[in-house]
């Protein structure tokens, strides 16, 4: 009898706490295989990101290796530099006029002119006489003999082939990843801080407070997105990270404002609130130690919303000339060059930045989804 009170209470005493919301959320999230595979495709690109800004890969994106329009490997060389090759070996193979005056003068030329490319190598590619390369060849001699071998042959294909310049567009698309994901996070992190901030004040004091919060909220979103965004772009005049991670940032917490002003009404007035308010807690540790962790997980979804948007955004920015500056490359950037390219035939470039874009943004946009039923406390 003892034994079995002693085990009812033993087991009553170990009896296992209750599970949190982010311990179910986690475990939601590893029982969605579709959440999984997103969750890995975002953390390469923000793998790819963090490489990208160390310098371990593409920090060469802006070196000239290939000729201007290299096609993609799987398209092999391009057919029009061949023809040209072809053709030139045609105009060399052509038989000299028999009745030319000049004959014996050219073929004495072009003995000593052979001579001189053997003996010299003063003879470029073009086929002119390169009068400084008996002093490049000098300064090569000085540095040890290395500078004349560090001339680069430049490639005819690329992988995912070249641009005007003769960029490889693979090395770009890795670095513009860099540009449009970072002002995505930067500028979802300004407008959820704003967001958050502004809501939690209309929220949690109410009166004229929410009243011209309200108001301020209601000036933003009567002006169309687009049009309000082109509009503070105009106005500050100035290319840069800092300017669209600003331009989109002071525009985008209205959503986050409207979300977060909600939570606070519903939670100012709960127990746990009216008890820390009973013992003299002031209103900023109520209103940000006490009632937000129970809202951050409007918080977070609206981060990985807000960086898929801005991404979009940035494109649009950068595509209509209002976005990264000159030397700066993003996908934005890519797909303005790429209409050019486009008349031309080369869509290489176009292929590469809307891929790579459309891969992240469904990516994120999947595992946004599936975050957000995670974190929804009605979903057992």
């Amino acid at each position: 009898m003892l034994s079995t009170i002693f085990k009812g209470k033993s087991s009553s005493s170990e009896s296992p706490a209750s599970t949190g919301l982010w311990h179910l959320a986690l475990n939601r999230l590893k029982s969605d295989r579709i959440a999984l595979v997103s969750f890995l495709v975002v953390l390469f690109y923000f793998i790819l990101l963090a490489l990208s800004m160390t310098g371990a890969i593409a920090s060469n994106w802006n070196k000239e290796v290939a000729v201007s329009y290299a096609p993609p490997t799987f398209l092999g060389a391009d057919t029009e530099s061949d023809q040209i090759k072809d053709s030139s070996q045609k105009i060399e193979a052509l038989p000299e006029n028999p009745v030319d005056p000049l004959k014996d003068i050219i073929q004495q030329l072009n003995v000593e002119i052979q001579a001189e490319q053997q003996g010299s190598s003063a003879i470029d590619r073009y086929g002119m006489i390169d009068p400084l390369a008996e002093d490049m060849r000098q300064i090569d001699q000085q540095l040890g003999g290395h500078l004349l071998d560090q001339k680069q042959v430049l490639k005819t294909t690329l992988p995912f082939g070249a641009d005007k310049w003769g960029q490889d567009v693979l090395l770009k698309t890795i670095k513009g990843a860099e540009t449009s994901i970072l002002v995505g996070l930067l500028s979802a992190l300004l407008a959820v801080v704003i967001g958050t901030f502004l809501g939690a004040i209309a929220g949690y004091f109410g009166g004229w407070v929410d009243d011209a919060l309200n108001w301020f909220y209601n000036i933003f979103t009567s002006i169309p997105y687009l049009l309000l965004v082109l509009a503070i772009a105009a106005v500050l005049q100035q290319k840069g990270i800092l300017s669209i991670v600003l331009i989109l940032g002071l525009t985008g917490w209205t959503g986050v404002f409207r979300l977060v002003r909600a939570e606070y009404m519903k939670h100012k007035s709960r127990e746990y609130v009216l008890a820390a308010k009973a013992i003299g807690v002031s209103h900023l540790r109520r209103m940000f130690v006490h009632i937000f962790p129970n809202v951050s997980h409007i918080a977070l979804v609206q981060i990985s919303i807000l960086v898929v948007s801005f991404i979009k955004s940035e494109v649009i920015l950068s595509f209509l000339g209002f976005g990264v500056p000159v030397g700066v490359v993003s996908w934005g950037s890519m797909l303005n060059e790429a209409q050019s390219e486009l008349i031309l035939g080369k869509w290489w470039q176009l292929a590469a930045a809307s891929i790579a874009m459309a891969i992240l943004v469904t990516a994120f946009s999947m595992f946004t989804d599936a975050l957000r039923d995670a974190l929804d406390p009605k979903l057992k």
